[in-house]
């Protein structure tokens, strides 16, 4: 080695080489991407090459299934009146191919993924420049924002493939628990309303029907309590911007990283493998989000319930909607990875027993009328234990509220 090559003071040559391969590693990786990919985290590439992965086997919307639903959509807003207080939709339908969800759902899943990629992107840079020696900044140059460039597009590329292959899951609009559009409007993918129903023992016309209701159902909830799309959003961009990325995970992979071999990237992002443990504020944040969305889920199932009873074949294709919901498809599994949580909420059952109690007690009217606010809203307790919601519903609940009882006992009454 020449003195102009002279290897800084304290690093062996072993050294050396590591250094140096880790940032012909970022070159490569970069690289090997399509042309385009090398500018940061790529959205649009990212929504085009979802759309992509959704037009193979896609097919247009069938006009047997047309008739299908909108037949459905005039029986179920007549049943879905005499199950819930919350008026009816005026807009028909929208019926998409799988290539126009991913159109549609794109502008939220990017506002939920977003701080995660940005994370990611971050910290394979920061594990770049905390691990090379300053006298070798200079012979690296630019390589930390090279990884942060291949960090970050790379998890916009692995999301674009996962929404691709989620495309070919989804039912409806509400299908994951997320509120996907703005407008209130049913939303249905009938390609896949045929295949899920194919699967089926059942009726198809039966079949339809349930289906439609539910999402007629979830679609009326969020029309009804319009501060509820919002609160939803903001509790899971909370929980994903908090989200921290394990360095010494990444630095387990970059010891025997590949650069040629970019499945290893994506099984690593798939798995979740550079996403730290949860903090203990983060457990706090998952458990809130998955109150709400068990609450939400459990009054759909609830008003479905009600409003399909006319439906010989309704308790077996419940079962099956709940049994898919539970388990969820590799490709939904993976989007959750992605994004730093499950969608799928844990207290679904004991959410849907509490709005079935709640509604026998009091009637529909008083049970929907806890979705005019936030404030109004079941907590986890009620959830496993409603009766003093009840009470308080019936007027019976005489007792002070903590806020009250703690003021008199400062004043001593």
């Amino acid at each position: 080695m020449s003195d102009d090559n002279k290897l800084p003071d304290g690093m062996n040559p072993e050294d050396f080489e590591r250094f140096a391969a880790l940032f012909e590693q970022a070159r490569a990786a970069m690289a090997n991407m399509p042309a385009g990919m090398a500018n940061g985290v790529n959205w649009q590439l990212a929504t085009s090459q979802a759309r992509t992965l959704a037009a193979k086997g896609a097919t247009a919307v069938s006009e047997p299934a047309r008739l299908a639903i909108q037949n459905a959509e005039n029986i179920g807003s007549l049943w879905l009146n005499n199950a819930t207080a919350f008026s009816e939709l005026t807009t028909e339908a929208k019926l998409l191919t799988r290539e126009l969800w991913v159109a549609d759902a794109m502008p939220l899943i990017q506002a939920l993924a977003e701080p995660v990629a940005n994370r990611m992107s971050a910290a394979l840079s920061e594990h770049l420049e905390q691990n090379v020696p300053e006298e070798l900044s200079a012979l690296l140059g630019d390589a930390s924002g090279l990884m942060r460039s291949a960090g970050g597009t790379l998890f916009a590329m692995q999301l674009g493939q996962a929404l691709g292959k989620l495309s070919a899951e989804v039912l409806s609009g509400g299908d994951i628990g997320l509120p996907l559009f703005k407008d209130q409007r049913a939303a249905f993918v009938p390609q896949n309303l045929d295949a899920f129903i194919s699967g089926l023992d059942v009726e198809t016309d039966q079949a339809f029907i349930y289906l439609v209701i539910r999402e007629m159902a979830h679609v009326r909830l969020f029309k009804h309590s319009k501060w509820l799309r919002e609160a939803v959003i903001s509790q899971i961009t909370k929980y994903a911007a908090d989200i921290s990325i394990d360095n010494s995970r990444i630095s387990e992979f970059a010891e025997d990283f590949d650069p040629n071999n970019t499945e290893q990237i994506q099984q690593a992002l798939e798995s979740g493998a550079f996403i730290a443990e949860r903090s203990e504020e983060q457990k706090s944040a998952l458990a809130n989000i998955e109150t709400t969305l068990a609450l939400i889920e459990g009054w759909v199932d609830v008003v479905t319930e009600d409003a399909t009873k006319l439906l010989p074949r309704a308790a077996a294709i419940g079962e099956a909607v709940r049994r898919r919901r539970a388990t969820g498809g590799p490709a939904e599994q993976t989007f959750g990875t992605l994004v730093g949580l499950e969608l799928r909420p844990r207290r679904l059952r004991e959410a849907s027993a509490m709005w079935r109690v709640i509604g026998a007690e009091v009637g529909i009217e008083k049970r929907d009328a806890l979705w005019d606010h936030p404030d109004l809203m079941p907590s986890e307790a009620d959830i496993a234990d409603p009766t003093r919601l009840i009470a308080k519903l019936r007027g019976e609940n005489n007792q002070p509220d903590e806020f009250d009882q703690a003021l008199r006992d400062l004043l001593g009454e």
